[in-house]
């Protein structure tokens, strides 16, 4: 009783109240470990270094965030589709997890406004919102434990912003609808990727051709292979289904 006191003192007496209370509102539940959910904020453009000299950023959270998302997915699509079978499974959580829905569902749930990001690039295109939500997710989990973190996924994500209906319509997997296209019409696809190394940002770059019939059709980067297949297979399809 007396640390729950303490805890809430903390968090009125903070000058990042707004944010633990709209947190509070969100969660359903007031945070413990505040810095926690301000790690889960921090994108490692704007990393700040320890007392060992170490950089720390939402890394490691979005790493664990992610990892539980996914299970409390599956999860819950077992148990919601009890008919359907392991394709079917697998697809629906793709859509879920993917990183243009991610980003779109921090927008839609107003985190956005409260990540610390010093990075040049459109933060609107970029992957910086889902993984925000990712750590967010890990946050939950290391201060309230797996439980929470599931109420959180199922009954204040997927109950409020999430149109299951809608997401069984719509495929935000680029890669794997550009693949069912490609199979269906016996046209021959493969992607290229190669890497590049910027030493100012301490990061790769990988860049993705999407070739068709030997005929290169959609280009895409990002700061992981699955990003810029995603985005080069995206180029692509619009292309495909422009002609």
């Amino acid at each position: 009783m007396v640390r729950r006191i303490v805890q809430r003192i903390k968090l009125f007496s903070s000058n990042r109240k707004e944010f633990y209370l709209f947190l509070k509102n969100l969660i359903g539940t007031y945070p413990n470990n505040l810095k926690l959910y301000d790690l889960a904020f921090l994108h490692k453009s704007a990393s700040t270094v320890d007392s060992r000299g170490n950089f720390v950023n939402n890394e490691r959270l979005e790493f664990l965030g992610d990892a539980i998302l996914s299970a409390v997915i599956a999860d819950f699509l077992y148990n919601r589709f009890p008919k359907e079978d392991e394709g079917f499974l697998t697809k629906t959580r793709s859509k879920l997890v993917n990183r243009a829905f991610l980003t779109k569902l921090t927008n839609d749930m107003g985190l956005g406004v409260f990540i610390d990001s010093n990075t040049t690039k459109n933060i609107d295109s970029s992957h910086i919102y889902g993984d925000a939500l990712e750590a967010l997710i890990g946050a939950i989990y290391l201060d309230k434990g797996y439980h929470a973190a599931k109420y959180f996924i199922t009954k204040k994500i997927l109950s409020n912003f999430v149109n299951l209906a809608e997401i069984e319509q719509n495929d935000l997997n680029f890669k794997s609808r550009l693949i069912e296209w490609s199979q269906k019409n016996k046209k021959e696809l493969e992607f290229e990727t190669s890497e590049e190394f910027n030493e100012k940002s301490k990061q790769p770059k990988f860049t993705t051709v999407v070739i068709v019939d030997n005929k290169k059709i959609g280009y895409g980067t990002g700061t992981s292979k699955k990003e810029a297949h995603q985005n080069a297979a995206r180029i692509a399809i619009n292309k495909i289904e422009d002609i």
